[in-house]
């Protein structure tokens, strides 16, 4: 059997299984430390340009369905796995995960000890990489992984927004949150009023979408690359901006249009639209050593003191010192590092966070983040 290869720019190798595509891809190796929700993870656009580590034993035991994916597409660049499921076993399964990655182009390596792998990310911090199912050397390998421009600087928006604008469908199937049958979770009626919102899609989720509407919002979705007058014309009561993929940093004109459109409306930001919120107010972001990828990220609300659980997916993250020195003020952080998790401004109904809302409401006393957002509104229309 041919043997697949995943090299990074340091030199270091990695040699296993080929399964899916027979291809070869550039990338940012990152590791996810998610159990589950494979098929979410690679169809969601904020991993676009990832070649996506996971850390748990066995990837693709209940295949894939047709139900769950995050966007039309997979967008992530690659699949590392210690061990692939060649035969799933769920009663939603459609096909195989080797069978959707072929599908859809894009190249899986098993048999690796991921543990080593992100161990070496850890200590080293997120390397370029290269993975390929093809049939090339070591040294072709490590030279194509040093060639790779890397993630500092990219903007990836044009390959991940929608092309144009369009009314999300909230038909009663499209915001209801996830429910099986028989079991009564997340069955509260929808919001209501419904406050007209205009979402800037900067590699959207489909599954934060419908929460949004299913918190009470009617949604129209623009592209990343709508203009202030377009938002103005369409008369919304607020703003959402989507998360998305890429260097915030690289995203100043997007910036510049948040900056005009949050003296006129409440606005709401998650992932990478917090962080053009944060570029929006004149403060900084930075890149992580090797980022926030997975669940069990412990957040602590800065005023009531309260810590949850969250699930994240992010390299960059806003500097504290800039968002307070801008008029802000840091709402929520990470105990495990302390960086910025949240944002309020002292005179703008602006609020923001950098980790993934849970798909309905979490525990009792935790505030659900598009709740609050419809509170801001609700005072502000």
């Amino acid at each position: 059997m041919k043997s697949a290869i995943l090299a990074f720019e340091d030199g270091t190798i990695f040699r296993g299984k080929p399964f899916g595509a027979k291809k070869t891809v550039l990338g940012e190796a990152v590791f996810n430390t998610s159990m589950m929700g494979y098929q979410e993870l690679l169809t969601e656009p904020s991993n676009y340009g990832n070649i996506l580590v996971m850390t748990f034993v066995e990837i693709g035991c209940y295949g894939i369905n047709t139900e769950d994916s995050e966007s039309s597409k997979v967008m992530a660049s690659g699949l590392v796995v210690a061990q692939d499921c060649d035969v799933p076993s769920n009663w939603r399964s459609k096909m195989s995960l080797s069978e959707y990655l072929e599908k859809n182009s894009v190249p899986g390596i098993s048999g690796v000890d991921t543990r080593t792998i992100t161990r070496k990310i850890r200590m080293n911090g997120s390397m370029k990489a290269c993975l390929s199912t093809e049939d090339i050397s070591d040294e072709e390998a490590v030279r194509l992984a040093k060639s790779w421009s890397g993630i500092e600087g990219a903007n990836y928006l044009k390959d991940i927004t929608c092309k144009v604008a369009y009314h999300f469908d909230d038909s009663a199937q499209n915001i209801r949150p996830f429910e099986l049958g028989g079991v009564h979770i997340n069955n509260k009626p929808r919001t209501l009023p419904l406050f007209k919102c205009a979402a800037i899609d900067y590699g959207a989720n489909k599954s934060l979408l419908s929460s949004l509407a299913y918190s009470g919002f009617d949604i129209t979705v623009y592209p990343a690359s709508v203009s202030a007058e377009e938002i103005m014309e369409s008369a919304p009561q607020c703003v959402f901006l989507s998360d998305g993929a890429g260097d915030p940093s690289a995203a100043l004109q997007e910036a510049a249009v948040v900056a005009t459109l949050m003296k006129k409306y409440p606005i709401f930001g998650v992932g990478f639209g917090h962080q053009v919120i944060t570029h929006a107010l004149g403060a900084k972001t930075y890149k992580l050593k090797f980022g926030h990828h997975g669940g069990n990220y412990p957040v602590r609300d800065v005023e009531t003191g309260k810590v949850k659980i969250t699930s994240q997916n992010h390299t960059f993250v806003s500097d504290g010192e800039s968002i307070k020195n801008a008029g802000a003020i840091v709402s929520e952080v990470n105990i495990e590092d302390n960086t910025v998790e949240g944002l309020r401004h002292k005179d703008l109904p602006l609020y923001s966070i950098q980790y993934v809302p849970e798909a309905a409401p979490g525990a009792a006393g935790s505030r659900y983040p598009f709740d609050v957002f419809y509170e801001m509104v609700k005072k502000n229309s």
